[in-house]
């Protein structure tokens, strides 16, 4: 009884210390951390641009917990030279297990009790995934070469040996070498002008999972957004990208009002070259963006919103595997949408809203919605966690997140929703966890509220319960009255599209009639110049009803974009558009063999399965 009594109140105890999580075993890493733990990673690297490595050091900084005689790192292409043991660098012996798919190699490094310090010597592979190498040709300058980095999901180990996987934490250092005409960034404190050296060091204080380390190298250079905020670009997006980005400082001090203090310095943001594959990636400190943002009104910065947010759901609470995918992207896109409201108002956020659900809605389709990809809670199980992004985990998400504001009134969910990040913070959290903490803090046992949220159905089923909430826009329903206006026949330069924005622009074309003729198709783009747009995302659905359509005219317009952007969300509808008839699909593959070594991995990992693309054949 004395012993049932002390254990129970050891988990209390446990429970009540937010600095107490549990290990969850993560399923897409070979990593050991519940028995020795990578802490720290300090980099010692040269970027070498003519061999497309990165070749020296990376000393780790280890917790032996249990006392264990080997250290298991996520290595996938690495070349290593030798592996050595504490400040004595005595070398130790190493081994790699058959490499699998997506996964890598398990790497085994032989320590003992006492071994604090492992440093692996290494080169990687010029192939490395998470690694893309640009020539002059494909930046913006046209002058220097440039190297970004992309490590989410498992893509860490293409570059660092490391324990892959969200649930172990890092803090890192590093000393970059570059080519002396280059400016070197990364995930941390970071400088904003070059040096004579070309040597550049680093230091993220906070601890961070593997797959937020980033790096980017190339002919960069900063302008101040704010009091903690800038922009860093080439030369010439760099104008461009500062006023794209101006409302930076306000969207952080809108984050605060709502969830809590900034936690991380400074909030930086790059813009790369257009062959970057996501729209944003939330490294702490200096979010990825791509130029496809750049529409030159300021109408597509909720990318910026939602990385910001990140800062909070993500990076500060992080999904304990990627099962738990849903816990970073639907807690970020709701939090996107409340900076968006907070800043642009009400009648904007929800356009994004209704935007979304439309997209959410055609994912379930194409899913099927028995599929049990549609579920909140993933079994990835031997497959890749890039399969795991995509509209389920963003906008189902975010319909979950905010079905318990519309039931709880949103003072009672955000004071809820503070707290949680602010008890979790740098932690992980599992989606059992969560529904655990959420049940104790907010539903208490209201079986009412319990029976109304539907909890286990929308998160461990399939498809959309029909409780989800459904967004309004009035700003829609004005864009409506001219789709009917044209669709009798009311020539396009007669309708009143004055003062429309990207997401009324989106809306009307979504909403067009399925099938047009050319002559239809040429009144619109005669007077609303469509094909011309210099908006990426009015472009690619205009693109995608060219199609459709087989307007010709746009065809040399649909070849420039896809030669020239290389962001997933925008590839994979159109190759998917064209791969739908046999002529489309011819075009597809003509386009893609030019196309194609301009994409990231990423990009091309979703496009060759479209398209059955060899890439070894460079054909079908």
């Amino acid at each position: 009884m004395r012993f049932t009594i002390f254990l129970s109140c050891l988990l209390v105890l446990a429970c009540n210390n937010p600095k107490k999580t549990v290990m969850e075993k993560d399923i897409h890493s070979y990593g050991n951390p519940a028995d020795i733990a990578v802490k720290h990673i300090a980099l010692d690297l040269n970027v070498d641009f003519e061999k497309k490595q990165l070749v020296g050091k990376a000393a780790l900084t280890v917790e032996n917990k249990t006392g264990a005689t080997e250290l298991m790192l996520d290595s996938r292409g690495l070349q290593v030279q030798k592996v050595t043991l504490g400040k004595d660098e005595k070398e130790t012996t190493y081994s790699f297990d058959k490499e699998q798919e997506f996964f890598g190699s398990a790497f085994h490094i032989k320590v003992d009790a006492k071994t604090d310090l492992v440093t692996v010597y290494y080169s990687t592979s010029p192939g490395a995934e998470a690694l893309q190498w640009l020539s002059p040709a494909q930046t913006a300058g046209g002058k220097h070469p440039f190297l970004f980095t992309q490590s989410q999901a498992i893509l860490a180990r293409t570059w660092v040996p490391c324990q892959d996987g969200p649930g172990n934490r890092i803090t890192y250092s590093a000393r970059i070498k570059v080519p002396p005409e280059l400016l070197a960034l990364m995930s941390a404190e970071n400088p904003t002008a070059k040096n004579s050296t070309g040597i550049y060091e680093f230091n993220m204080p906070q601890a961070v999972p593997s797959y937020l380390l980033a790096l980017a190298v190339g002919d960069i250079q900063f302008k101040s957004l704010g009091k903690r905020s800038g922009v860093y670009a080439e030369l010439s997006l760099l104008d461009r990208s500062v006023y794209e980005l101006d409302d930076t400082e306000k969207m952080i001090d809108a984050a605060e009002k709502l969830y809590g203090p900034y936690r991380w310095g400074r909030y930086d943001l790059i813009v790369l070259p257009p062959s970057f594959p996501f729209g944003g990636m939330e490294n702490p400190r200096l979010t990825f963006a791509t130029p496809t943002i750049l529409a030159g009104d300021r109408s597509l910065v909720s990318l910026v919103a939602h990385e910001l947010a990140h800062s909070w759901s993500g990076n500060l609470v992080t999904n304990a595997t990627w099962n738990d995918f849903w816990l970073n992207e639907g807690f970020t896109t709701y939090f996107e949408r409340r900076i968006s409201e907070s800043l642009y108002g009400r009648a904007f956020s929800e356009m994004e809203a209704v935007l979304a659900l439309q997209e959410l809605n055609h994912s379930l389709d194409e899913f099927g919605r028995d599929s049990a990809d549609t579920k909140l809670a993933l079994n990835l199980a031997g497959r890749n966690p890039d399969d795991g992004v995509s509209d389920i985990a963003y906008e189902k998400g975010y319909s979950f997140i905010r079905l318990m504001e519309e039931t709880f009134g949103r003072e009672k969910w955000d004071n809820f929703l503070r707290t949680y990040f602010d008890k979790h913070a740098f932690q992980t959290m599992t989606t059992k966890g969560f529904l655990e903490y959420l049940r104790a803090e907010l539903i208490k046992g209201d079986k009412v509220i319990e029976e109304k949220l539907k909890i286990d159905t929308w998160v461990y089923n399939p498809g959309l319960p029909d409780n989800c909430p459904k967004p309004q826009s009035d700003a829609f329903s004005k864009v409506d009255v001219q789709i009917t206006a044209w669709s009798k026949n009311t020539p396009a330069e007669k309708l009143d599209t004055k003062g429309w924005v990207t997401q009324q622009w989106i809306h009307f074309l979504r909403n067009l009639p399925k099938t047009l003729t050319v002559a239809q198709m040429k009144d619109l783009d005669k007077a609303l110049h469509f094909t011309k747009s210099g908006n990426s995302e009015i472009q690619c659905e205009w693109l995608q009803t060219s199609i459709v359509n087989r307007y010709a005219e746009a065809y040399p317009a649909l070849e420039k974009f896809l030669t020239t952007v290389g962001r997933r969300k925008f590839l994979k509808p159109l190759y998917q558009k064209l791969a739908e008839s046999p002529e489309g699909m011819a075009l597809a593959n003509k386009i893609y063999a030019k196309a194609r070594p301009g994409y990231h991995s990423v990009s091309t990992g979703t496009i060759d399965g479209i398209l059955k693309f060899s890439a070894l054949s460079g054909q079908k």
